[in-house]
């Protein structure tokens, strides 16, 4: 259920990386409950976004704000308000599907009683139960995925971050992910800020969408918004029509999730 009480608050944030403008005075809100993709070409500003929302950068001017936290000023509280399932794989592969789950809820210092029935009732959400005490290395792509989102869901976050969650998915296991997290969007109020490179999802699933190209928002709003806007029928040409057809050059991939571990354990 969405509501009029923004979650995710950006005001005139900016990063530099020495002369480097990484991201240039942008602003936006996001909605309690509100499913919202962020999209843009390859290193157009997004990952650094989201980097600095989830604790891993700190802004060099401007302010943001999750579930009413201060991400640079109360860095624990802000992790514990959102979860997180990064494009690359964090699975321990050498754990069990349990015991994957078991680490991040005694990180994350969910109570005993909770976190067992917490990953009981994930695990079956996610059609997982029945192979909860078999090693991660046994899983397919797609069962390896839903047991990041499980396990991003664990510790009731206000909001989960997905960073391309499907990529590389076939299109049924990736119409059946999405229906897992519209549910547990619709069950649990939670909000769901993702970035696909895939138009059709962004078009399906999301109910706003933001284009972020050379570190600026350029459009905002529905994906019937952004194709009135370009005067284009699918999103897929909107997003051409905004950011260009130049190919783009992938940015540069730290080890973003050990260093959220590290942190976790530290705090």
């Amino acid at each position: 259920m969405q509501h009029d009480k923004p979650m995710i608050q950006v005001k005139n944030l900016t990063k530099k990386f020495e002369k480097i403008v990484a991201v240039d005075e942008i602003s936006f809100e996001v909605r309690e409950g509100e499913i919202f993709a962020f999209l843009g070409p390859n290193g157009a500003g997004k990952s650094t976004v989201i980097k600095i929302l989830t604790t891993l950068l700190q802004p060099t001017t401007g302010r943001v704000s999750l579930n009413g936290l201060d991400p640079v000023r109360q860095p624990d509280e802000t992790r514990r308000s959102f979860g997180i399932v990064f494009q690359d794989p964090s699975l321990d592969e050498d754990l069990t599907a349990w015991e994957n789950m078991e680490l991040h809820g005694v990180l994350y210092d969910v109570p005993d009683r909770l976190r067992i029935e917490r990953m009981e009732q994930l695990l079956k959400f996610i059609d997982l139960w029945d192979r909860k005490d078999s090693p991660v290395k046994q899983f397919s792509g797609g069962m390896k995925r839903r047991l990041e989102i499980a396990r991003g869901f664990l510790h009731h976050p206000k909001i989960i971050f997905l960073d391309e969650p499907t990529l590389g998915l076939d299109p049924q296991t990736r119409n059946h992910m999405w229906g897992y997290l519209r549910e547990l969007n619709k069950t649990e109020g939670t909000t769901i800020f993702f970035t696909t490179h895939y138009m059709d999802e962004a078009d399906r699933i999301a109910q706003r969408i933001a284009i972020i190209d050379h570190g600026k928002i350029i459009a905002i709003g529905t994906s019937d918004d952004l194709k009135r806007q370009t005067k284009t029928t699918s999103l897929e040409n909107a997003f051409l029509a905004l950011t260009g057809k130049t190919i783009r050059e992938e940015s540069a991939s730290p080890t973003d999730r050990m260093r959220m571990i590290g942190r976790m354990r530290r705090g």
